[in-house]
């Protein structure tokens, strides 16, 4: 006899891994290290990837679902649960799926974003106890973009990035699109042509309607898919990048603009309607644990 599978019983056990917009992007300098100094303003959206973990007793750690273009060794869920394992000494180990319903260089997060939700997950299932500070400095070395998501709060970053301020943001609706292309952030970040120096801004500049993204140019010469979309967005008040792209939205104060819009994208374009969050779905699930 084959069982029928309770789908809102697997739903419910699902970590969501929620992605996120760059509302603006400076470039303020470069370090040493060949890291760059930033300015930007993070967001999240409710759209997310879902992830489930059943733990292990033997110590392994394993991912049980392919991710096309990306080896188990290297998934950024993996790396995770090993550092927690290390940071920790928790003999337990893992089982990890990933439904991945964000786009893989689009400048979301979703790479991150699950790295961070494994980080938080794995914390309260083996119970490890780590603060939200500890696993946010466990986070850092696995992205610059971990961080925030490991905090689950919309904010205003420097450094890297992973100096993070809570913001309270205006929770508007977006159209995302999703250019036919796959940017690299690396090359994006390594390019003669990119914008170093920008002088820093307050968050007020920012509320008062600075969006800049010092990447802009850059991806809008490299990628014409991305050129493409944000010309197709000047019909909607114009269109932003996220990040370093592909990803391009723009803002709606209400869902049934955003939809409208949505409508009008051309056949071959893929896309999306998301309302901006200030606080992580993450973090709720997180709560459910305690």
């Amino acid at each position: 006899m084959t069982l029928t599978p309770d789908l809102n019983q697997v739903a419910a056990n699902a970590w969501p891994a929620p992605a996120k917009l760059n509302l603006m992007l400076r470039i303020t300098g470069r370090r040493a290290n060949g890291y760059h100094e930033l300015q930007t303003v993070f967001q999240f959206i409710d759209r997310c990837d879902r992830l489930w973990f059943d733990v292990r007793a033997d110590g392994q750690v394993r991912r049980v679902n392919e991710v096309v273009g990306v080896a188990e060794a290297d998934d950024l869920t993996v790396r995770a649960a090993l550092a927690l394992q290390r940071a920790t000494g928790c003999e337990l180990g893992a089982d990890i799926r990933c439904e991945k319903n964000l786009p893989m260089g689009g400048g979301l997060g979703g790479g991150s974003s699950d790295a961070a939700t494994t980080l938080v997950a794995l914390n309260q299932l083996w119970n490890t106890g780590l603060s939200e500070n500890e696993l946010a400095t466990l986070a850092l070395p696995l992205g610059a973009d971990v961080p925030v998501f490991v905090r689950g709060r919309a904010a205003w970053a420097e450094g890297v990035g992973e100096e993070l301020m809570p913001v309270d943001l205006p929770e508007s609706w977006f159209l995302v699109v999703i250019p036919d292309c796959h940017v690299s952030t690396g090359a994006v970040f390594a390019h003669p042509q990119l914008t170093r120096n920008s002088n820093p801004i307050k968050l007020t500049d920012f509320l008062r309607g600075d969006i800049t993204n010092d990447c802009l140019s850059v991806v809008r010469s490299e990628y014409p898919p991305v050129e493409m979309a944000l010309h197709w967005l000047e019909h909607w008040g114009g269109g932003r990048l996220t990040g370093t792209g592909a990803c391009v939205f723009a803002v709606f104060d209400d869902r049934e603009l955003a939809l409208n819009a949505h409508q009008q994208l051309p056949a071959s374009w893929q896309g999306f309607v998301a309302q901006g969050l200030n606080y992580s779905p993450l973090l709720a699930k997180r709560d459910e644990h305690r």
